[in-house]
């Protein structure tokens, strides 16, 4: 049987554009890629991209506070919003624009139309059109998803955050993972009050619990009224504007905004995908073996809708290894095991492999962990704490986890996580000579356990 082309991928996010590429440019498959938005994604249109330009603008008023502890003469002045945000959105076209070029010198052919699913090897584009392919990859990602109570329509998400005509004076985050943690910081460091609640214990759950004390804490202390068990069951919009909110401790207040940040789901709806024969998870993601393949065998699927590992890179890693499993024959499985993240909440979190209480729920650990104030904000009169911490094998002294909490821990990690991926013993990091005066020297300096478990 012939088809029209040997792939056709839908969705145009990091996944897909890079499997669409790597599959024409380097086997000289043919490929067709249809994405009904914007190419580039969540993390280029939506998410990642934005969120670190806006992590960076929201910091220079510290930057010019400690700019002044340190003899400068650095009034911090005032943001506009609309001189940033027109930047921010011509930078973003730019990088769509990347993508778009990517895809075309490659050799693949574009479609800007929805793509649904119709059999194993046959798509319908929302313009009536219908192709067909030896192999289709689904690769549309997810999206946010609202609280489900009254009044929620008055709220934004993270994906209308960056299309504000103005910033709010006041705005609630409802939300602990990382996006709504990141946001908070963010919109407190513009000027803006910000709350934050979080229906559980504590903020960022999943991740070390000592790594997420300290984050708490230091936003707390930059003026977050960062409130746990709290959440909204009631939202109802007021005569000047504002939006009243009933929490789950029966108290009301108005804020300017509203944004949830509440959680994302797969965008499988309506995709003809169950009727194909592909199998949906309980949320609604794509269920796929280590190779990526669905229940369909000429199906397969990357990236957030299938609700493995939702990072950027790795559905990159997703995208690639398909490619060398389908198009190269070479049989790779998708490697989701030590991976490092980073949190860009304020401060920022670095982490790879397991947090402590993970870890001690498997077998002997020594917990290495100092926390102290760096050089840097000390000398400004800050009082601000940094985290340095490492999980070890008791036995085989393997460092089985890695978790920074400090300015610049992303870049840490990054480097961190190479070491331990290798599966670097604890006597490796300290056969290292430290890089003084640095905050991240006290990685290979901490000689003696601060407890076992």
């Amino acid at each position: 049987m012939s088809f029209d082309y040997d792939l056709f991928v839908i969705g145009g996010g990091s996944g897909g554009v890079r499997a669409a590429r790597v599959a024409a440019g380097d086997t000289g498959a043919k490929v067709a890629l249809a994405e009904e938005d914007r190419y580039g994604g969540t993390c280029v249109i939506r998410g990642c991209v934005p969120k670190k330009l806006m992590v960076f603008a929201s910091e220079f008023p510290e930057m010019a506070a400690e700019a002044r502890a340190y003899g400068w003469d650095m009034p911090t002045g005032d943001f506009s919003w609309p001189d940033f945000r027109s930047k921010l959105h011509a930078e973003l076209d730019r990088l769509e624009g990347i993508y778009r070029r990517l895809l075309a010198n490659s050799g693949v052919e574009t479609f800007d139309a929805r793509a649904k699913v119709v059999d194993a090897h046959t798509v319908e584009l929302s313009t009536g059109e219908r192709k067909t392919a030896k192999h289709i990859l689904l690769a549309m990602g997810g999206r946010p998803v609202k609280l489900d109570v009254p009044g929620a329509e008055h709220a934004i998400t993270s994906n209308e955050i960056f299309l504000l005509d103005e910033l709010p004076k006041s705005i609630l985050i409802v939300g602990g993972g990382y996006i709504a943690s990141e946001f908070a910081g963010v919109m407190n460091g513009l000027g803006v009050k910000t709350t934050q609640f979080y229906r559980g214990e504590q903020i960022l759950r999943g991740f070390d619990n000592e790594a997420r004390d300290l984050v708490a804490d230091e936003m707390r202390n930059n003026g977050i009224d960062l409130q746990v068990n709290t959440n909204v069951t009631l939202m109802e919009k007021t005569a000047d504007g504002s939006i009243k909110v009933t929490d789950t401790n029966g108290r009301e207040r108005s804020f300017d905004q509203v944004m949830f940040a509440t959680g994302r789901t797969a965008n499988t709806d309506n995709m003809g995908l169950e009727e194909a024969g592909v199998k949906l998870g309980r949320k609604g993601e794509v269920e796929v073996d280590q190779f990526s393949q669905t229940a369909v065998p000429s199906i397969y699927a990357v990236g957030d809708v299938t609700d493995r590992v939702n990072l950027t890179p790795v559905a990159i890693r997703e995208g690639m290894a398909f490619v060398e499993t389908v198009f190269k024959g070479k049989p790779t499985p998708v490697d989701h095991d030590l991976i490092p993240t980073a949190i860009f909440t304020q401060p920022e979190m670095g982490t790879v492999g397991m947090g402590e209480e993970e870890a001690a729920a498997k077998g002997q650990i020594e917990v290495y962990s100092t926390s102290f104030r760096p050089m840097r904000s000390l000398f400004a009169g800050s009082d601000a704490k940094v985290l340095m911490k490492l999980i070890v094998d008791a036995n085989t002294r393997v460092v089985l986890g890695c978790h920074i909490v400090a300015p610049g821990a992303g870049e840490m990690i990054q480097l961190a996580g190479i070491a331990v991926k290798m599966g670097a013993t604890k006597e490796d990091f300290d056969r290292t000579v430290a890089v003084h005066p640095t905050m991240s020297e006290e990685i290979v300096t901490m000689k003696a356990p601060t407890r076992t478990a």
